[in-house]
Order: structure tokens, then C-alpha cells, then sequence
């Protein structure tokens, strides 16, 4: 049986009581994804030299994960770096030459690829026919009108309505029906395939939220997310070279892989404990058995810290906050962990010989004529396809081949990452067959697919304010512990980052890069004359 042992590194310089150090502080960063390798970037770089990550995969990276196949590089996690004006993952590309612009800069995201600023988004009925581009545009603009609709309520401060349960979807899904439905130029045809649009809107809005579903979504809070105003840019050698920027500054010493955390005793909760335990450590300063925090790894190895950073997502606290602190949170964090929202967006790459779509399509759209009435986004098990809400076409197919990227999300995502991979490449050869008419469309060559939500050190792609949450909940997320009556006087003990804790940028690489950075520069005020 493997036994426990406390780790401690020898100093010249004894601690002294409360924050009045003669000695760099100890600090353990968990995670070693964008918001950890910034945290610990810019602390190495302020002068700290006490700095660990504890990484519980065998990579650095955490929500970025660039797959090369070939010549080519899939992301089967973060993407795009959206917009530029300001954006901190933006300049770290841009100052190393790795960007390729996707959209023009004055123009927000889009309902469309992201993949290539030409071609156009075919929206293909499950009976096999396309809609007319016109009648696509039309209900594109009307979409768009309401969407902006949806920011007014948290931008302008307009109360809510009790018809729209202050969520996205059920607010959208009705005012666009009403307008659809009272549009006199249109035909009952016409209609009808525009009704069923907008549950094929929903899905995708659904994809880039990462939520079940829109009516998930709180109406109140939705225009608080912030975009950074520039173009959305790609990077053809992989996001990882961002992850890769961050780490080049940190020693590889520094950073510990397969290292997961079981549970971190902050406030001096375990000393009796520790002490006992190193009674058997001879060489254990004496300083050490009394430290505010100690991480108890799983490897039964006890670490001991000053100050600790958090940066697992979102997922893993709501499974786990129970048992990962010790004394438990405090109710009012507890409560902002489960307000907020998280699900699981995901991607399904599928690799063809030949192309079977036109030089045009810059993407396929899935519009299920049946669900023109439909309420709900959720589906039986046995239907989980039906959630996938579109294929990007890779681009150019130079760099790529010939490839399709599909997304799916909430429940329907984990049921998917359940199945095998031939089982996913056979159903979603059926779906494009069945929406394109063509029956003689060929199994891919390969598949390759991501799995955010199972990922037991992931539960999870992004965080949502969900219906009941709001902002101030993201702040109490990120509100460091023990609490105290002003940030000048709070010990810090455990500290919280990552993109959910970024109340504007929230769900971004950006919002996980500062995030990490805004940790850190509390560290480096509280230490500044130390640092000098």
C-alpha cells in the first residue's frame, strides 16, 4: 500500500507569522490549461520562484486539444480567437505569425462557418431539398432582429416578461413564430419551412453557448457576455501553439502532468493531521506542518502552500466541490457552482475521399421540417442525431482535405460520445445522405471526434449564465477564500480562475487568459515589496 508523505522543499529563510514573509511565497497553480499557464506566467515573471502546476492529464492544454492528421490540424477544442481589438490570445498569435482571418472585421459571428469568409450555408429539409437562399436570407435577418432583442434586456436594463421564463429560447422561439406566422407575403409553405428554422437556430446558437438547450439560457443575463470588436481568426497550425507561446517562459520543473488533485484542506483545517503524518518526515520544516493549505494529491503526496489557484472547470467543481475542499465551500459559493451553467459541446470530423457538396457550400445545415411546432430540444436516446445542428466545411481543401466538421451539444453530445466511432460515422453518413437527396454518398474514410462532456477532468466544453444565475454569481465564483471584508486584507489562501470566472468573457479563450493573469496580479500586489 502506498504511504503518504508531505512534500517540502528547503528554504534558508523561516516563515513568520501571518503575511509577513521573509521567504518566497509557496504557490500551487491546478490545471495547466490557458488560465493556469498564464497565472503562472506572468508570477514567474514578476519574480516569484516558488511556483508548481499540478496537471492531472498527461498534457498541458486543458480545453485546447490540436490533433495533427497528416499535414492537417483539427481542434477538438478551441478554434477561433473572436475578435482582436484588445484580445490577449489575439496579439500572443498575432506577435508570433500564426493568424488566418475568417471573418471580415466588422462583422459579428454569424450563423455560418467560421472556416472561410467566402461560399454560402446550404440549409438542406430532411426531405431532402434545399430551402431557397432567399427565403434564407429573409429568415436570417428576422433571426438576427430578435437575437439583438435578447441583449437589450441586460444592455438596457428592460424588464422580462413572465411569458418568456427570462430564457433565451422560449423568448425567441416565440416572438420569431409570431412574426413568421403574421408575415402576410408568405406562403403557408413558406412558413412552415421558416418555423422550422428557427429550432435548427436554436441548436446552433445552442453549439456556441454550450447548453442543452437555449430555453437554458437566462433571458436577463444574456447581454452581459461581451465580444471584442475585429475579425475571428483561425490558427492553420493549431491553437496548441498558443498553449505552447504561454509555456515556452515556464520551466519544464515547474509543471507536473498526471498529477491529479483528491482534495485541498485550506483555513489550517488538517495541522493536527499533517503533523502527525510528519512525524514520520524528519527532514519537514517546522513551517510546514502549520501551512494555511495543503493539496492532497492522489498519489496520497501532500503538498504544502501559501496560496493555491483553481483553475478546473466549471464541471469538475459542480461534480466534485464536496470532496475537492476541505472545510467545505462557503454556502454562497456552493450556490453561484450550481446556478451556473455548463454543458457539452462537441465536434464530429469526418474525412471523405471526394467531396460531395459544391465548391460553394461552406456548410450544411440540418432544418427537420417536423419540428416547425416543436417546444423541446430534447430527443430519446435512440434520436441523439437529431440534435446535430450542421457541417462546417473544412477549408481550404488544400490544408485540410475533404472535411466535414459537425457539432453537437447538451445530453444528446454525451449520448454520442458514448457510441463507437462506426456507429457515429455510419449515422451521420445517413443524416447527409437523407438532407442532401443523395443516397450515394460514401461512408468517411475516418472520423475523429472530441468528448468534453465524459472527460472526468473536464465534465464539460464552456460555461452559460443559466435561467436564475446571473453575473454577480461569476464574481462569487472567483471570490477568493477565506473570505474578507476588503481584497487588501483576504489572505487568499485558495484563489479561483478560469473562463468561468470572467464575468464579460466567460466561455473564451480570452476570458481564461485573463482570468489567470487578473490571479496573478493579485498575488504580485500583495507581495510587491517582497518582489522588489
Amino acid at each position: 500500500m502506498q504511504s503518504c508523505e508531505i512534500s517540502a522543499d528547503s528554504t534558508d529563510d523561516p516563515l513568520s507569522s501571518g503575511l509577513r514573509r521573509k521567504r518566497q511565497p509557496r504557490i500551487v497553480v491546478i490545471g495547466a490549461g490557458l488560465a493556469g499557464l498564464s497565472a503562472a506566467k506572468a508570477l514567474l515573471e514578476s519574480g516569484f520562484t516558488d511556483v508548481t502546476i499540478l496537471e492531472a492529464t498527461d498534457r498541458i492544454g486543458g480545453r485546447v486539444q490540436s490533433v495533427k492528421l497528416g499535414h492537417a490540424t483539427f481542434e477538438l477544442g478551441a478554434t477561433w480567437i473572436h475578435g482582436s481589438h484588445g484580445n490577449p490570445v489575439y496579439h500572443l498569435a498575432e506577435d508570433n505569425g500564426l493568424l488566418e482571418e475568417t471573418t471580415d472585421g466588422e462583422r459579428s459571428v454569424g450563423r455560418i462557418s467560421l472556416y472561410s469568409k467566402n461560399g454560402v450555408a446550404y440549409h438542406l429539409t430532411n426531405n431532402g431539398q434545399r430551402i431557397p437562399k432567399d427565403v434564407v436570407e429573409e429568415f436570417s435577418d428576422l433571426y438576427n432582429e430578435v437575437y439583438n432583442l435578447t441583449q437589450e434586456f441586460f444592455q438596457r436594463g428592460k424588464p422580462v416578461n413572465a411569458e418568456s421564463q427570462n430564457s433565451v429560447g422560449v423568448f425567441t422561439r416565440d416572438v420569431v413564430r409570431k412574426r413568421v406566422k403574421a408575415d402576410p407575403d408568405d406562403t403557408d409553405a413558406v412558413k412552415r419551412l421558416k418555423l422550422a428554422m428557427i429550432q435548427q437556430y436554436l441548436k446552433v446558437e445552442s453549439c456556441e453557448s454550450s447548453s442543452h438547450s437555449m430555453d437554458e439560457v437566462s433571458l436577463s443575463e444574456f447581454g452581459e457576455w461581451t465580444e471584442i470588436p475585429g475579425a475571428h481568426h483561425i490558427i492553420p497550425c493549431g491553437f496548441i501553439k498558443i498553449v505552447e507561446i504561454l509555456a515556452r517562459s515556464i520551466p519544464e520543473s515547474v509543471i507536473q502532468l498526471r498529477k491529479p488533485v483528491k482534495c485541498i484542506h485550506w483555513n489550517q483545517s488538517v495541522s493536527k493531521e499533517i503533523e502527525r503524518v510528519a512525524d514520520h518526515n524528519s527532514d519537514l520544516p517546522e513551517e510546514d506542518k502549520g501551512s494555511d493549505v495543503f493539496i492532497e494529491c492522489e498519489d496520497c503526496e501532500f503538498i504544502p502552500a501559501d496560496h493555491v489557484i483553481v483553475t478546473v472547470s466549471l464541471g469538475v467543481l459542480k461534480k466534485r466541490h464536496e470532496s475537492l475542499f476541505h472545510p467545505r465551500l462557503p454556502e454562497e459559493k456552493v450556490m453561484a457552482i450550481e446556478k451556473l451553467g455548463i454543458n457539452t459541446t462537441d465536434k464530429i470530423f469526418l474525412e471523405f475521399e471526394e467531396p460531395f457538396w459544391s465548391s460553394e457550400c461552406n456548410s450544411i445545415q440540418f432544418v427537420w421540417e417536423d419540428e416547425a411546432e416543436s417546444e423541446s430540444l430534447t430527443y430519446p436516446e435512440e434520436l441523439w442525431y437529431k440534435k446535430i445542428c450542421s457541417f462546417d466545411v473544412l477549408y481550404p481543401p488544400e490544408r485540410y482535405g475533404h472535411v466535414l466538421s459537425g457539432w453537437i451539444c447538451g445530453e444528446e453530445a454525451l449520448i454520442m460520445e458514448k457510441c463507437d466511432d462506426e456507429t457515429v460515422a455510419e449515422t451521420c453518413t445517413e443524416m447527409l445522405r437523407k438532407f442532401t437527396g443523395n443516397p450515394n454518398i460514401p461512408k468517411p474514410r475516418r472520423i475523429l471526434r472530441s468528448s468534453w462532456g465524459s472527460n472526468p477532468h473536464f465534465r464539460g466544453s464552456y460555461s452559460y449564465t443559466q435561467v436564475g444565475s446571473s453575473g454577480a454569481d461569476v464574481e462569487k465564483l472567483a471570490k477568493p477564500l477565506p473570505y474578507a471584508e476588503s481584497s487588501k486584507t483576504a489572505p487568499m489562501q485558495v484563489m479561483f480562475s478560469g473562463e468561468a470566472t470572467h464575468r464579460k468573457y466567460y466561455s473564451t479563450t480570452h476570458g481564461a487568459v485573463l482570468s489567470g493573469q487578473r490571479e496573478a496580479a493579485h498575488l504580485i500586489e500583495m507581495y510587491q515589496d517582497l518582489l522588489q
